[in-house]
């Protein structure tokens, strides 16, 4: 049986022009049908991001969880930084239980912590500490630890706890990228039965848009040798999603052999296994990062 990810689909979020702009209009149209095209393209969840909402929050949510309830019924994960906007917003959901609060961090858990545990809702657990993004895997541990237990304490099974570590973009370096995967490592055991998730596409972030695709597969890739349980992807990018369904495990074992030392000889590989290949060696730091990685 191959591996799979759960598919929380990106594209519904108010940085993208015409979502923004459906969502500042209170216009349904564009949002309902992104909400269809992306269920049939694979996607598990549809995260809603609605931004900060500081103005708006509390109304905007609740508008945008119907109307995307009224076309599907795909759970959806409902992705704020303003509490004031997410109880309301979950509230509003034909199913709660299933929905996925995106997200808790040791800033907002008392805020969020008891309503999550009454709703019964998934729980997104951000390891953003109070210094900001956790400098080393021991730092992701040590937060992971505090909230999980607050969690915990509320009532929240780790079962229900999705833990995010915070992907960061490759342009500043692949040591984050390696302490993010020895994290993942220590999960377990830190958190018997937590799920975990990932914010992929920002891996690529900063980089040219035709290049993106490449570095986010290979990083699923390299996340599924520590079985990470969900990505927040981009379901248009159909190869993304295959990988995630387990429809190419020759090229996950590939990349898992490389991440273990494995040195292929590159004249030996396949055009798509070369691509791998590259960027998986770019992903661990093993070749400096620049845009044309590929063609070196």
């Amino acid at each position: 049986m191959s591996q799979t990810v759960i598919c929380i689909a990106e594209s519904i979020n108010i940085m993208s022009k015409k979502i923004g702009t459906a969502m500042k209009q209170r216009d349904p149209g564009p949002i309902q049908e992104m909400a269809i095209e992306e269920t049939k393209l694979g996607a598990d969840y549809l995260d809603l991001n609605i931004g900060p909402a500081k103005k708006d929050g509390p109304e905007l949510a609740p508008w945008i969880v119907k109307v995307v309830e009224e076309v599907v019924d795909t759970p959806i994960s409902l992705d704020t930084t303003n509490p004031d906007a997410m109880i309301p917003g979950i509230r509003a959901s034909k199913n709660p239980k299933k929905a996925l609060l995106n997200s808790i961090s040791l800033e907002r858990v008392e805020k969020l912590g008891p309503f999550a545990a009454e709703v019964g809702c998934e729980t997104v657990a951000l390891l953003w500490g109070p210094q900001g993004l956790p400098r080393d895997a021991n730092e992701r541990a040590s937060i992971a630890v505090d909230l999980i237990m607050k969690l915990n304490e509320y009532g929240i099974p780790n079962e229900k706890i999705w833990v995010d570590p915070i992907v960061t973009p490759i342009t500043l370096g692949a040591q984050q990228i390696l302490e993010l995967l020895t994290f993942f490592s220590m999960l377990q055991d830190i958190a018997p039965g937590a799920k975990s998730t990932v914010g992929l596409s920002n891996v690529s972030n900063g980089v040219r848009h035709e290049l993106r695709p490449y570095l986010n597969r290979v990083m699923l890739m390299m996340l599924m040798k520590y079985n990470v349980y969900s990505a927040i992807v981009d379901v248009y990018d159909q190869e993304l999603v295959e990988i995630a369904k387990g429809k190419h495990p020759d090229w996950v074992a590939l990349t898992h052999r490389i991440m273990d030392g494995d040195e292929p000889d590159p004249k030996t590989l396949s055009p798509k296994e070369l691509e791998i290949y590259k960027t998986v060696r770019v992903l661990m730091g093993k070749t400096i990062f620049s845009e044309s990685w590929l063609q070196i």
